[in-house]
């Protein structure tokens, strides 16, 4: 990348933003992972529960490596679930087993901006990945002068779009499945008042990486767009 005045202003601030924000999500899961929820339930047991109450028996449950690493896969209906979700009944094990399977509510329902992700995420795998790659390509082929470069560049752009749009869409889609996590976890009965301040901190902490990575993407995204429209000499 190239480093310029241009560069630290637009993407320092949002580089170091996602660095707290990763901070903060595993700071906080590291402080409510050690702070036992009110029923003494482990991850796996609150997935059972609520699977059961929101007619949700028909996912598979899986077991992944790792702490916060558990994820919604819509491909085969299946909730998989860490280490760190599952070995202590913890209020982090709450908010995080409780916001996955808001993710399978939301694919049962056909929610609008999990299916606008879904149908956006091979452009965006290749924009991440081929987007930048083409620009600075298109710059090295001297894009300020017009011709082959710029276009390059251009294309380059046009592609990492598609993986910025990708960060945008999936914000809504995180926080409306942190939503459902605490009204499923209320509605069941399975948090207190002191369980559900924690695992409200956990789900913000969450979204905050959400939040940081859709700037980070924006923010690069701005810097190719001025780089190349404003270094262009017709």
């Amino acid at each position: 990348m190239i480093i310029s005045p241009l560069f630290l202003v637009l993407t320092l601030p949002a580089m170091f933003f996602a660095m707290w924000a990763q901070y903060k999500v595993r700071s906080t899961f590291q402080k409510y992972s050690e702070v036992p929820n009110m029923h003494r339930v482990s991850g796996t047991e609150v997935a059972q529960a609520l699977m059961r109450s929101e007619g949700l028996d028909y996912l598979k449950v899986h077991r992944v490596g790792g702490d916060l690493t558990d994820f919604y896969n819509p491909a085969d209906k299946s909730i998989n679930l860490s280490d760190g979700s599952t070995r202590k009944p913890s209020i982090a094990a709450l908010a995080i087993v409780a916001h996955e399977l808001g993710h399978a509510v939301q694919d049962r329902e056909g929610y609008f901006w999990m299916r606008a992700r879904a149908s956006i995420v091979g452009i965006a795998n290749v924009g991440s990945n081929l987007g930048s790659m083409l620009f600075f390509i298109g710059l090295l082929l001297g894009a300020a002068r017009g011709g082959l470069g710029w276009s390059v560049a251009l294309a380059g752009t046009v592609l990492f779009a598609g993986a910025v749009a990708f960060t945008l869409v999936t914000l809504p889609v995180e926080l409306d499945a942190s939503r459902r996590a605490r009204q499923m976890l209320m509605s069941n009965g399975l948090v207190s008042a002191q369980d559900a301040d924690g695992v409200s901190k956990m789900l913000n902490a969450a979204a905050l990486t959400y939040v940081a990575a859709a700037a980070q993407a924006v923010s690069q995204l701005l810097y190719f767009v001025l780089l190349l429209f404003g270094g262009r000499r017709d």
